[in-house]
């Protein structure tokens, strides 16, 4: 039986379980519980009326979140030549051709996102094993695979994240920080609510968003109306 810790169960007595909230009134809520000796992450998590075995009816985006993130992503940036002062320019953490991919290629994945131009692909996908299964191979559909290299750093440092539904058919993304404000959190929340419900596949009868909760990282979860 899995065992929980005082915090936990001191939450659940300020939640009803059973009851689905207003979205203003689970952020409330959130923001009311035991504060941890950390700053929190806020998550959301989104079951979807999908079938997740086929792949037209798979849910992939991205999104930029108007309050950010509240952490810190450190991007690694795969180019050469002008586009190096470009990606450094625009706050990138590592920036490199050939050099980078062998640094990657010897087991060093210090970074959280990777941006390449669309000619450094071909090298950078020898490396797909690697990080295909870390979530950390560029795409163009998250706008990771680009010649625009400033544009994409910069809105990844801004608060750009990707969604991306499961073998669930869920997605669970953080929107923000147990410390931001409410109205930013709700504006977060809503903003990334909107993108994901303008991924629907066209062949998805019915309602699209089954279920929503929302929950810190260490509270339980809060229903919310879809």
């Amino acid at each position: 039986m899995k065992r929980r810790c005082k915090g936990y169960k001191k939450a659940l007595e300020s939640i009803e379980m059973n009851k689905v909230y207003d979205l203003s009134e689970a952020v409330a809520i959130l923001k009311q519980l035991p504060k941890k000796k950390f700053d929190e992450s806020v998550d959301l998590a989104i079951c979807l009326n999908l079938d997740p075995k086929q792949s037209e009816q798979m849910v992939r985006g991205t999104v930029l979140l108007p309050n950010g993130t509240g952490k810190t992503k450190k991007i690694a940036v795969f180019c050469k030549g002008e586009a190096e002062n470009e990606a450094k320019g625009a706050g990138a953490d590592f920036v490199g051709a050939q050099e980078l991919i062998d640094k990657v290629a010897g087991g060093w994945l210090e970074f959280d996102v990777a941006v390449s131009t669309p000619e450094m692909m071909r090298d950078l996908s020898k490396l797909g094993k690697m990080l295909g299964p870390r979530g950390l191979m560029p795409s163009p559909k998250t706008g990771t695979v680009t010649n625009d290299i400033a544009r994409a750093v910069k809105e990844l440092k801004a608060g750009k994240i990707e969604y991306k539904s499961d073998k669930q058919a869920g997605i669970h993304i953080g929107i923000g920080k147990i410390s931001f404000e409410i109205d930013k959190l709700i504006e977060n929340i809503t903003t990334a609510l909107s993108a994901i419900k303008g991924s629907r596949p066209a062949s998805v009868k019915g309602d699209f968003i089954k279920s929503i909760s929302l929950s810190t990282t260490m509270s339980p979860g809060i229903k919310v109306v879809p």
